[in-house]
């Protein structure tokens, strides 16, 4: 769900008519309704940069290039389009800096080698290496001749060889197939709670009793989260339509409605026991 101003508002009215980015993002702040505590701690944008930020004041992001970035973070947390608000932040500001031109790359001459002369030197020492090898080698040849004449009477018993007998390896035992009845196995003395987010994404946020923050972010279609404490979980969703809730082991048949802000708590038992 987005919220804010669709390609035809733009349309029907003028760009003066619009709202400016900052009162745009509080508007769907507070209709999500969270607070610049909570969307600071979701974002990791600090809580002065956001109010500046939501009083259309950017000049304690540190240029452009973070500003857009806080922006685009700000604006998904919230649930807007983060690339019309970046558009409109090109448009009021001057838009991006063109890139540079690259220089222009010049082939470099070739230059040809000159011919190298013979080294005699070397074809010399080589010549001389050569010749003291041949003769160390006959040398050494006419020992080995007769040591060999006296092992080569007769040819050695060839040796028979058997070939190992292939052992039979044992089937892998097929992997267990997970059954949906498999979230049913949770622990009795703990909460469990699993989300998943079916066909839109939603913003949640999940704390265990003692205030700890367990996760605070986007959950998009198709993901699931699972979470567990020991006495209670408190949930914040910023989008409860698209959210499909077990707790306990159990699905939770509330009917939310798409963007529709809840806030549930829950503890070990039934989901009612929350």
């Amino acid at each position: 769900m987005s919220i804010g101003n669709s390609p035809e508002d733009d349309r029907n009215f003028p760009a003066e008519d619009r709202d400016s980015i900052g009162r745009a993002l509080q508007q769907a702040r507070i209709a999500a309704g969270l607070t610049v505590d909570e969307v600071s701690a979701s974002t990791r944008v600090r809580i002065p940069i956001v109010h500046a930020i939501e009083e259309d004041d950017f000049s304690r992001c540190g240029g452009d290039v973070y500003a857009r970035g806080h922006i685009r973070t700000l604006a998904r947390a919230v649930g807007l389009d983060p690339v019309a608000l970046i558009q409109q932040y090109d448009a009021e500001h001057g838009g991006r800096p063109a890139p540079t031109p690259a220089a222009p790359l010049f082939e470099a001459e070739r230059i040809r080698p000159e011919p190298r002369r013979p080294n005699w030197t070397a074809a010399m020492v080589a010549a001389i290496v050569a010749v003291v090898g041949f003769a160390g080698f006959t040398m050494f040849s006419g020992n080995d001749g007769r040591t060999t004449g006296a092992v080569a009477e007769g040819p050695a018993p060839e040796k028979k060889t058997t070939s190992p007998k292939p052992t039979p390896t044992k089937p892998a035992d097929p992997k267990p197939v997970p059954s949906e009845s498999a979230i049913a196995a949770v622990p009795k003395d703990k909460v469990t709670v699993k989300l998943t987010a079916t066909d839109d994404k939603s913003w949640i946020s999940a704390k265990a009793h003692d205030g700890k923050l367990l996760f605070d972010g986007l959950l998009l279609p198709g993901e699931s989260k699972t979470f567990q404490d020991d006495e209670r979980i408190d949930l914040i969703l910023g989008n409860a339509g698209p959210i499909e809730l077990f707790v306990n082991g159990r699905k939770v048949e509330d009917s939310f409605e798409s963007g529709q802000v809840e806030r549930l708590s829950y503890t070990k038992g039934d989901p009612e026991a929350g």
